[in-house]
């Protein structure tokens, strides 16, 4: 086994993301264009992918136990009405229970269609899909509509949380104490490639959302659930085999119930955020943005892990990200063509050394497609933050698919007794 394999996962995590700021910041000097590893834009990356994120890791418990759930964007479309509500009547902590609440209730009725009953997978959650707006829009009319400041497609304005920064890393306060902005310090020295690898960090430990640290500090804890604890392989086994399972005495039901709630529970947390105000600040409607689809296409790309699922959720929150905040003539997003060619140039050599010719010519054709429109265009339509992660679900599905191992069952009905 190679040193780079023997290597802890948290480890090589960090190495990757360092040489990775390190390719940014190259890049940026080369091109003369800072906008990508800004304080500012790492900060709004975590928040705009940790709705995609907690979406994408409902859908990895609901299909590790063998159940896919295409509803997500409904759970959380019920997850930011009620978490609205309940900030509105309660406060924000009370609020983003409520809202957990709300997703999880969602998802209850998916788990009864298909669990229960052996209804399609993707009729029950299309079902979902379509019953959500609808059941909010008739909430908001009968609640919303008589709140000042609310509608029939709206909130009144919702209260935060609050904020948090890391102590002695970015200058937070500690029992009272405000301590020292150590990467700041770094920031102000303006050294290449060192000031820019502190400046994200520091994008990562200053002036959280309270509910972003809690989403993010999910990762560790649902990571250790799932491959450390008896519930977590039981929930797998749901998924992978689950007729051995039932011959070892295991309720393949009642872990299937309980993984496809948790699902719920945890879209409703994405939507609950998209109300906060440190995304919208209230429920509109509409205004998920299919980031439960998206966050579906980031379970794909992590390969139905929660590391794997944070990765892809800020890889596909960090251009959305970057093109709402872009400012004047910067446009960075234009950037974003250079990177993906090189990349797809890289894995195209890298195809070749393997011999393995298709994807060589695919992956150096679009590569130098990409490297072509960046060098005749000036800047990108909208359109092309939007489908981004679309896109690149695609490409990876495209070069590495041999990589990517979703549940064995996902997807298949299970009836007791039936080999």
């Amino acid at each position: 086994m190679s040193s780079w394999h023997q290597l802890r996962t948290p480890v090589r995590w960090m190495i990757l993301a360092a040489v990775g700021v390190l390719a940014l910041s190259l890049l940026e000097f080369v091109t003369d264009n800072h906008g990508l590893t800004t304080e500012g834009q790492v900060g709004a990356m975590l928040r705009w992918a940790a709705p995609i994120m907690l979406a994408g890791l409902g859908g990895l418990f609901a299909e590790r136990a063998g159940v896919v759930n295409i509803g997500l964007d409904g759970m959380m479309i019920i997850g930011m009405w009620f978490g609205a509500w309940g900030t509105v009547n309660y406060g924000p902590w009370a609020g983003l229970a409520i809202g957990i609440l709300g997703g999880a209730l969602a998802a209850l009725v998916h788990a009864i269609a298909t669990v229960s009953f052996g209804v399609d997978q993707i009729i029950s959650g299309v079902a979902v899909l379509i019953a959500a707006p609808a059941v909010t829009r008739y909430l908001s009319l009968e609640i919303f509509d008589d709140y000042e400041g609310g509608s029939i497609t709206q909130s009144p304005r919702l209260d935060s949380a609050g904020k948090f920064t890391f102590p002695f890393l970015s200058g937070g306060d500690l029992f009272g104490w405000t301590t020292p902005d150590t990467l700041g310090w770094f920031n102000e020295r303006n050294w290449f490639a060192i000031s820019d690898l502190t400046e994200v960090a520091r994008g990562l430990t200053f002036n959280l959302s309270i509910f972003t640290v809690v989403a993010y500090a999910l990762i560790p804890f649902l990571s250790f659930v799932i491959w450390r604890t008896r519930f977590g392989l039981r929930v797998r086994i749901c998924g992978e085999h689950p007729t051995a399972g039932e011959t070892q005495g295991i309720n393949i039901y009642a872990y299937k119930y309980a993984a496809v709630i948790i699902s719920g529970a945890l879209a409703g947390f994405g939507g609950a955020f998209i109300a906060t105000p440190e995304l919208g600040g209230i429920y509109q409607e509409g205004s998920t943005n299919s980031m439960g689809f998206i966050g579906l296409s980031a379970l794909i790309v992590g390969n139905w892990r929660p590391a794997g699922v944070m990765a892809g959720a800020l890889l596909f929150g960090f251009p959305r990200a970057l093109g709402l905040r872009e400012v004047g003539d910067a446009n960075s997003t234009h950037l974003l063509l250079l990177v993906a060619g090189l990349i797809l140039v890289a894995v195209a050599v890298n195809n070749a050394a393997k011999r393995n010719w298709t994807d060589t010519i695919l992956a150096g054709g679009i590569g130098l497609g990409s490297l072509i429109w960046y060098f005749t265009s000036d800047s990108v339509a909208d359109w092309f933050v939007d489908i981004l992660p679309f896109v690149t679900v695609l490409l990876v599905l495209t070069f590495f698919s041999q990589r990517l191992r979703m549940p064995a069952t996902a997807g298949l009905p299970y009836r007791k007794g039936e080999s």
